[in-house]
């Protein structure tokens, strides 16, 4: 910047703090006076009647095991192996997998499954999802599960789910 451009500004600058202004400070006097702040009293606090727990022969609405879920007594032989090691395609929600192809060797099967970036290869007796399911069956367009989940209950049940085979679309359709 040029030193004149400079001088003007400090020039015009310094025009503005200079001057009287005594009647910016009168009016400001003028306000404050006619403020007066005002809070309003506090609402009455009642007081309400103590109360003695009388049900000392009934049930203790504190205990902590009112809160749990009530566990029966099972019979079922369903129970996920916990011990065995899991398979990589037990880290994914069924949803995620997709069977993308089939690879048939003589009698066996095994079923191209795509997850992200990844194929896999799985085989009947293979693990896949988070729910213990196990392929029981390969075919040409599906691989059926057999998963354990467990119910409201607490037990374990089967169910049945499939992944069926995802057709690749052509481009340009």
């Amino acid at each position: 910047m040029k030193p004149a451009a400079v001088l003007a500004c400090a020039v015009m600058l310094g025009g503005c703090t200079s001057g009287d202004q005594q009647d910016l400070q009168n009016w400001m006097g003028q306000q404050a006076r006619a403020m007066r702040g005002s809070v309003k009293p506090l609402p009455e606090i009642r007081s309400f009647p103590i109360v003695s727990y009388e049900g000392v022969m009934g049930d203790d609405p504190f205990r902590t095991g009112r809160m749990e879920v009530e566990r029966r007594a099972t019979n079922s032989a369903l129970r996920p192996d916990t011990d065995r090691r899991k398979e990589p395609l037990e880290a994914y929600p069924l949803e995620s997998l997709s069977m993308v192809g089939v690879l048939m060797q003589g009698t066996s099967a095994h079923a191209l499954i795509s997850v992200g970036n990844s194929l896999h290869q799985v085989k009947v007796g293979n693990y896949l999802g988070q729910d213990f399911g196990v392929v029981t069956k390969i075919s040409e367009n599906e691989v059926t599960l057999k998963e354990l989940v467990e119910d409201v209950h607490g037990d374990w049940v089967e169910r049945i789910s499939t992944l069926t085979l995802q057709e690749r679309q052509e481009a340009g359709k």
